[in-house]
């Protein structure tokens, strides 16, 4: 096997039928590997898996919601019985919503809190146990520039994704010498179905413009390269890391 190749191995990505979710599943099978893309909706999950065959892959049709531990292990049960291994968990699904602290009430925090950073736990620990007793796997979560910096207003998003960042390292630290690596990438503003309401045509959207050198949004194939690397036997020691693909915005102070 090449480096970046990754022909003969097994992703799953959860969230894996739109935005970022779907460029990574591309990205994956592009490489080589037999990708599994799952989210609640069997007409996105159809739809995403042609996408996968186009591409000569093999792969199945499974719907499941992250915040329902037993669709999960009906998802592995599923993609072992079939392929007889998960190498690679992309963990893809999440949500946001904008909501000044103040006004947050308690569903709204638990729903984005156990979709983003619960769900993301409860897809390790289920994929993980399968990982680790093959002796080998690579679970890329994924992460944003709020597990770093405040961003206004989404206050439960910013801490569940701080969590995820968190999350990454601690298991990095437990499986690392069991043959599983976890890394996350950190994706910068890319437009999707998710943010293009808080970016488009508004205040916030031109700051994330000032804010990024590269002076534009990433479009959603650029990620496919990190997520392609940290699958890869390339990134073998690259283990609790978090791979921040965002323009140059983490390292922008003043910009004019």
């Amino acid at each position: 096997m090449k480096q970046l190749e990754l022909h003969g191995r097994v992703a799953v990505v959860l969230g894996g039928t739109s935005g970022i979710g779907l460029a990574l599943s591309e990205g994956l099978a592009s490489a080589g590997a037999d990708v599994v893309p799952v989210s609640r909706r069997a007409d996105m999950v159809d739809r995403a898996a042609s996408t996968i065959e186009s591409l000569g892959r093999k792969t199945l049709r499974l719907t499941a919601d992250v915040v329902d531990r037993v669709a999960l292990e009906q998802t592995l049960a599923a993609t072992l019985e079939t392929f007889s291994r998960v190498d690679i968990l992309v963990n893809c699904a999440g949500t946001t919503r904008r909501t000044p602290t103040l006004d947050v009430t308690d569903e709204e925090w638990d729903t984005i809190v156990d979709t983003n950073l619960t769900g993301t736990f409860r897809a390790c620990q289920v994929f993980g146990r399968a990982m680790i007793e093959k002796g080998y796997g690579r679970i890329i979560n994924i992460a944003s520039l709020a597990s770093t910096v405040g961003l206004f207003e989404v206050a439960a998003y910013a801490a569940s994704k701080a969590g995820v960042a968190a999350l990454t390292r601690q298991l990095a630290v437990e499986w690392g010498a069991r043959g599983v690596c976890v890394n996350a990438i950190a994706p910068g503003v890319f437009r999707t179905a998710l943010n293009a309401e808080l970016l488009d045509g508004t205040g916030r959207g031109r700051e994330f413009l000032l804010r990024t050198p590269m002076k534009r949004f990433g479009q959603l194939h650029e990620l496919a390269g990190a997520a392609v690397f940290l699958a890869s036997e390339s990134a073998s020691f690259v283990n609790g890391e978090v791979l921040v693909v965002d323009g140059g915005f983490l390292a922008s102070g003043v910009n004019q």
